[in-house]
């Protein structure tokens, strides 16, 4: 079991320096397959007088791999903004408060037989001169 785990630490470990690592890696390949490249993948092989020297084909391949983990930096950022958990806490406290407000609230009877026509009428009157 503890062999096993081991294994996986340094299979997820290399995975991450081989993603940290492309665009130096990119670089080695150019320069030890250069030869093959200039004869077979450059994009200006026929045109020497451009001094190309397969130059064309690495700037392609790194366009390609900045475009890649552009992508992948805006999906990351796009998932972390739908799939970011809620702060639970902010709304545990709201309920509990809402929840006091509630077992709080005083509630009045209201008495359908109370109407102005049934009040004493010495009471609603406008004041008198004197």
């Amino acid at each position: 079991m503890r062999n096993t785990k081991r294994w996986i630490s340094l299979g997820l470990l290399s995975l991450m320096l081989i993603k940290v690592c492309v665009i130096p890696l990119l670089y080695l390949d150019f320069e030890i397959r250069r030869d093959y490249i200039i004869a077979n993948l450059c994009e200006n092989r026929n045109k020497p007088q451009l001094k190309c020297n397969g130059k064309c084909y690495l700037a392609k391949r790194l366009a390609e791999v900045e475009k890649q983990q552009q992508k992948q930096a805006e999906q990351d950022y796009v998932s972390k903004l739908l799939f970011q958990p809620m702060d639970l806490k902010t709304f545990e406290i709201e309920f509990q408060m809402l929840r006091f407000l509630k077992a709080n609230l005083i509630t009045y009877q209201y008495s359908p037989d109370l109407h102005p026509s049934s009040l004493p009428s010495g009471v609603f009157h406008p004041p008198s001169l004197i």
